[in-house]
């Protein structure tokens, strides 16, 4: 049975952390649906730029609670230059004014999530998964072909990533998607994450996942089967 995993290595430099984890069946991501649905979706977007606004209280991005407290997680494995956290990277473009577009309803869905309640989420086609999904800190070495790069990578010793049997998912936590397990018009079967690292926001964490559900569900981009909290004391979930 496939599994999401995470591992004592996660949790020897994270004990406080959670994950919470949505799985998806009978999706419908593909362009026809979107334009069904293009009038909701858009407003979601732009609804959740606005309530992101809340969270940039100081005049530098990085120094705001919500994105300071993944530049400290960040600080705590081995990443490279440039590398931030997928909610500092969203708040940046809402900081400068540019917003973040339309790519397709489960994507722009859980980037409007991720806005409205600071915290990282992403998504993965559930089909591409090989073997054990697991997040823990990498040896090194495993494959990935990030989205929009030309080149294939692969990961540092020390670097926290999500991996299954064929090689890293998503790069430096919640970086990077690969290309082997994006999100697609073709996805069917789908596993969404959403990640905190303050045990303050547990709450937040709940409503957030909630929401998730609740909206995949009312634009009829997915059924929801499972919903789960990840924590130290739970740190595992299946996946079928």
């Amino acid at each position: 049975m496939k599994k999401l995993i995470i591992e004592p290595s996660l949790w020897e430099l994270f004990p406080d952390s959670e994950v919470g984890v949505l799985l998806l069946e009978e999706v419908n991501n593909t362009e026809a649906h979107q334009q069904l649905h293009r009038e909701a979706i858009e407003k979601l977007l732009q609804e959740a730029g606005e309530e992101a606004r809340k969270y940039l209280t100081e005049p530098v991005v990085s120094q705001n609670p919500v994105v300071a407290v993944w530049r400290e997680a960040f600080s705590k494995f081995k990443t490279k230059k440039g590398v931030r956290s997928s909610i500092e990277a969203l708040l940046k473009r809402i900081d400068k004014g540019t917003g973040v577009g339309s790519i397709s309803p489960l994507v722009d869905v859980y980037n409007s999530m991720s806005l409205r309640y600071a915290l990282p989420c992403g998504m993965e086609d559930l089909d591409t998964i090989q073997g054990n999904l697991r997040l823990a800190v990498s040896e090194g070495g495993d494959d990935f072909f990030a989205l929009g790069d030309e080149e294939a990578s692969e990961t540092l010793p020390g670097e926290v990533c999500y991996l299954d049997d064929a090689g890293a998912v998503c790069r430096f936590w919640n970086w990077r998607d690969g290309q082997r397990t994006m999100i697609t018009n073709q996805t069917k079967r789908a596993i969404a994450v959403i990640e905190s690292v303050d045990p303050s926001r547990h709450d937040v964490l709940l409503e957030a996942l909630d929401t998730l559900a609740q909206w995949a569900e009312e634009l009829g981009i997915g059924k929801v089967y499972k919903k789960e909290i990840l924590s130290r004391e739970n740190p595992s979930v299946e996946l079928e």
